[in-house]
């Protein structure tokens, strides 16, 4: 059950292409967003388009996969955990980000 604590799987479409860093270490990360999609019906009976957009980070050997086949509108499926981080912009503002860490990668369609 402890792998379950922090578990998210979603499926959607990159939103641009990943952003790819090599870092001083000889490691590399891979940055992206993704969009997922979900409709239903208000109470006017109207169909409502929810889309909901995830920012997605790989590490390693996942972040080279990105890097070589995935591009702006791939589908893909991905495995990872949630992690928050802040950062300190140059003004001095404090702000937060929610990120998938990426584990496993799926492409999916053509």
């Amino acid at each position: 059950m402890n792998a379950l604590k922090n578990k998210v799987q979603l499926i959607g479409h990159l939103g641009q292409d990943p952003e790819i860093v090599n870092l001083d270490n000889g490691n590399k990360v891979a940055k992206f967003s993704i969009a997922t999609s979900d409709s239903y019906k208000n109470t006017q009976g109207e169909k409502v388009e929810d889309t909901q957009w995830h920012n997605v980070v790989a590490w390693g050997k996942t972040a080279e996969i990105v890097e070589n086949y995935l591009n702006k509108g791939k589908q893909v499926a991905i495995e990872g955990k949630l992690t928050h981080r802040s950062y300190e912009t140059k003004e001095g503002d404090k702000r937060y980000v929610t990120e998938v860490r990426c584990n496993e990668l799926l492409m999916l369609g053509k």
